[in-house]
């Protein structure tokens, strides 16, 4: 007999069909009636009054006409939300995340991440947390997993006094649990942590915080039953993902309030999301896709939510997006450099190696690449080669220098997001082969936490230096061009107010790149007496480098439309190249339309890495042909960019 689970005004029933023939306005009413039956005032509705409701599904939010057949537009377990005819639609977060997944269809992956605990890499999580992949521990995590449950199973058998599995928790370490009580301990442990506020995490993000729990247990120093982890990947797999409030961790111990929330989901508590289900209760989101609640054994319950994974997910994603929008900076500033109509020859490869950085030599060599009119003639630099500008504004002169450290900075955080990424942050640590359990420190989120706000601070400089140059292409003063990029300027106001939207963003990166981790309060009653406060390093890093993708949007705009003032004379070829993706999406500034969508639409093309993906070709040959070392046999010392290593080939199945 199908049956299906429907929301009636935030409240979930499982309504069994006896017929397939039934139709959805049936349906309805069953759920309808099984609502208002123990309510002492049948719940607000009048039974004799003839009720009127849209029925809809939760995956997509598609409308269900009243008169189709559940055997014809539903499936076994699909959830279904009732809204009664002069109710107000909900605004609460069960609807955000789903106005999110709108725009795409969710498709489960068929290939497999095999974890062990030690080469996940930030590139991976990202792509987990885009369920691009399914996940699968390999043979040897999966022993040590065993060996290290084993040592606690002895520990527990033998009534010996260690913290977290026999013991209360921070201040109440001290008090020794019963051993009938061990269950309850690590469910109150859950249930009391799952104290977060705020909006929820995406479900992308939730999935990389789920997968990359499962990758730190995988190392086996934490104790957890391989039954128990092999239930949080089948939760993975069926991206089964919990209710996390992005707000409520203090970076140590550990992530304990969001990766309390991940826990809760697990255990079959709150709120979880599926792309089958949208936002439900867990346990009928886990019921619908035949998984079971864990039921946590002793430490299970401290084994979930103790460590840095929430600082670490998102700083994944932080250090990717910054590394994306780093490479693509360079291609919009040489754009502007050139229909600014500056000189290369700042970007001299002999000036870069008397103060050899590696990020300012790669950000000048990309410049050379680019503009370097000797292999793409360039009609614009022709234009004004025997002008006599000596040197242009430090906006465009000094990008190596500026641009370059960013790109340092990048590879200094990607390594400590890499290190952390398959670190174990538990506490405490189950040593299987020593036979003991130590407690340490590694739950403390400091390197993280300093890491993404060093990443904020050197990421912004983009956004800084963007709208400098966003300046003085709308600043007829400072340019050849008309005022604000448009023609009838008064009748027209062109990228008057975008230039003020890009400042707007830079003032708001200032704040934002505050440090959060000079910051500590002492907490668990001076027990956690130093805190990282990594959790707001993480979350406003992604809000810094958000504003940078958008900064450097509105400069690919405005270079752009510069170009148009310039014709018929064309650019470098690789540039032409970029100037012809740009307008596959935004056409040419002709008189004053909604900017908001072409700012959008460019944005998008920088987070899809478009920008880089045409440039990509021509400085990679540049480089073949200028840097012997870079020939195809190897890659350059300082490349992001290095293949994966043969063991990394092997996990990806």
């Amino acid at each position: 007999m199908p049956r299906f689970t429907v929301n009636v005004r935030g409240e979930w029933l499982t309504v069994p069909c006896k017929k397939p023939s039934c139709t959805i306005q049936l349906l309805g009413l069953e759920a309808l009636k099984r609502y208002v039956k123990n309510k002492p005032d049948n719940g607000g509705i009048d039974p004799f009054d003839d009720i009127h409701f849209v029925a809809r599904r939760c995956q997509g939010q598609g409308v269900l006409d009243a008169d189709d057949t559940v055997e014809d537009v539903l499936e076994d377990n699909d959830f279904i939300e009732l809204v009664i005819e002069g109710d107000t639609m909900s605004t609460d977060y069960m609807q955000v995340p789903l106005s999110i997944h709108r725009t795409s269809v969710y498709r489960e992956p068929e290939n497999y991440i095999s974890l062990d605990g030690n080469n996940l890499s930030s590139t991976d999580l990202v792509n987990l947390g885009k369920g691009l992949y399914k996940i699968k521990l390999t043979p040897e995590a999966e022993n040590k997993v065993l060996q290290s449950r084993e040592l606690l199973d002895t520990i527990v058998n033998e009534n010996k006094v260690v913290y977290g599995i026999t013991t209360g928790f921070g201040k109440f370490a001290r008090t020794v649990i019963p051993v009938s009580k061990l269950k309850e301990l690590q469910e109150n442990l859950v249930r009391s942590h799952a104290a977060g506020v705020g909006s929820p995490l995406s479900p992308e993000r939730i999935r990389m915080l789920l997968a990359l729990r499962i990758n730190v247990l995988a190392k086996g120093y934490s104790g957890i039953s391989l039954e128990t982890l092999h239930s949080m990947i089948q939760a993975f797999n069926a991206s089964c993902l919990s209710f996390v409030p992005e707000k409520g961790t203090v970076g140590a111990s550990g992530d304990l309030a969001p990766l309390s929330h991940l826990a809760l989901g697990l255990i079959g508590e709150g709120k979880m999301w599926s792309p089958k289900s949208g936002w439900a209760d867990a346990k009928y989101v886990l019921q619908a896709h035949g998984l079971k609640p864990i039921s946590l054994k002793p430490k299970e319950g401290l084994a979930l939510i103790n460590g840095t994974q929430m600082i670490t997910s998102l700083g994944a994603e932080a250090v990717e997006r910054a590394e994306a929008i780093a490479r693509q900076a360079d291609v919009v500033a040489a754009l502007t450099l050139e229909v600014l109509k500056g000189t290369t020859k700042a970007f001299d490869s002999d000036i870069h190696e008397l103060r050899p950085h590696p990020g300012q030599k790669e950000v000048a060599l990309r410049f050379r690449s680019l503009l370097d009119s000797d292999h793409h003639a360039s009609e614009i630099a022709e234009s004004h080669r025997f002008c006599d500008r000596v040197q242009d504004a430090y906006t465009m002169r000094c990008c190596p220098q500026v641009h370059g450290v960013v790109n340092d900075t990048i590879a200094f955080v990607k390594n400590i997001i890499n290190t952390e990424i398959n670190s174990a942050t538990d506490n405490p640590m189950v040593f299987s082969e020593r036979g003991e359990t130590i407690s340490g420190g590694n739950f403390h989120g400091e390197y993280p936490a300093k890491a993404l706000d060093y990443l904020s601070i050197a990421v912004h400089e983009l956004a800084a230096i963007s709208e400098r140059r966003i300046e003085r292409l709308c600043n007829p003063s400072l340019s050849e061009l008309p005022a604000f990029l448009v023609s009838e300027g008064g009748l027209n106001s062109g990228f008057m107010i975008a230039h003020c939207t890009a400042a707007a963003l830079v003032s708001e990166n200032k704040v934002l790149c505050h440090p959060s981790s000079v910051d500590s309060l002492s907490t668990s009653a001076a027990t956690e007496d130093h805190v990282s406060m990594g959790g707001w390093a993480a979350r406003k890093a992604l809000r810094v480098i958000e504003h940078v993708e958008q900064v450097l949007a509105i400069e690919l705009l405005a270079a752009c439309q510069g170009i148009e003032f310039l014709r018929p004379l064309r650019t470098t070829t690789p540039l032409e190249r970029v100037y012809d993706l740009v307008r596959t999406v935004v056409k040419p500034w002709i008189k004053d339309r909604f900017m908001a969508p072409d700012i959008e639409a460019v944005h998008r093309l920088l987070i899809d890495q478009k920008v880089w993906d045409v440039a990509k070709p021509y400085i990679e040959k540049y480089r073949i042909e200028h840097i012997p070392e870079s020939r195809p046999s190897s890659p350059t010392a300082f490349s992001l960019e290095s293949p994966p290593s043969p063991r990394k080939r092997m996990r990806l199945e």
